[in-house]
């Protein structure tokens, strides 16, 4: 989700909504929190994104094989691959212009598990 202004969102989802931080790095030029809402997908408020903005990104299993699928039904990516958290990913839109992504999950709980370290600079409490 895109964010105008990270600090009060990253306050309405933790405190407002009490979601359960896995999550929140000032790297890269770039704030991104990860907020566990409820059952499903964990919710991403990105700073380097417009608001409003939501782009669902969903995990293949093998993108070099599923990008070539994908183009071979004349699909392009607007965007890729470039590197996310857990590996590489492709952004696209859609016909109407809304964005998603894909990516390979090659590097597992590798933000949770770089969060846990309470000496990363990087990290946002």
């Amino acid at each position: 989700m895109g964010t105008s202004d990270f600090e009060a969102d990253f306050h309405y989802y933790k405190s407002l909504l009490g979601g359960k931080l896995h999550w929140a790095f000032d790297r890269f030029g770039a704030k991104v929190a990860a907020f566990e809402i409820g059952e499903g997908p964990l919710v991403l408020i990105a700073d380097h994104l417009t608001s409003p903005t939501c782009m669902p990104i969903y995990e293949v299993k093998d993108l070099s094989a599923k990008v070539m699928e994908l183009r071979n039904r004349g699909w392009k990516e607007e965007k890729g691959p470039i590197e996310i958290p857990n590996g590489p990913c492709y952004i696209f839109k859609d016909t109407s212009g809304n964005s998603f992504g894909i990516f390979e999950n090659i590097r597992p709980a590798v933000a949770e598990e770089s969060y846990k370290d309470k000496n990363n600079k990087y990290r946002i409490k």
